[in-house]
């Protein structure tokens, strides 16, 4: 009951993130606006994170299950893609090497500000 209680929870802040897109004419998906509005709840202890997190370990570990129709659609469209293959590699090359490094970076701007945080605490 729990697990449904939580995933209920996540799929209201999805709601209104899709209610939020219908009302702001921002080229913004859905999507974005429910991770905003989870983190600020979450931030803001609106919601807790033990009250969602069972269900968000859930979805995080089903989630490759979610990219199977998405590759059997690209299977029905093979010749279309054989033209850009290429291109299409090369971007995902790119992007991926750029999303990782910002994610490292921003990671260690993190850590280097709980760590400062730690120390000012410890110099009190």
């Amino acid at each position: 009951m729990t697990l449904i209680f939580q995933f209920c929870t996540i799929l209201i802040i999805c709601f209104i993130g899709e209610a939020l897109y219908s009302i702001i004419p921002l080229p913004i998906p859905a999507s974005i606006y429910g991770l905003v509005l989870m983190l600020i709840c979450l931030r803001f202890n609106i919601i807790k994170l033990d009250k969602i997190e069972k269900a968000g370990d859930f979805l995080v570990q089903i989630m490759p299950l979610m990219f199977i129709p998405a590759a059997v659609g690209l299977i029905t469209v093979w010749d279309s893609l054989r033209a850009i293959l290429f291109p299409i590699l090369i971007t995902i090359v790119i992007t991926t090497i750029i999303v990782m490094v910002v994610t490292g970076k921003s990671t260690e701007l993190v850590m280097k500000m709980e760590r400062n945080k730690k120390s000012e605490r410890n110099n009190l």
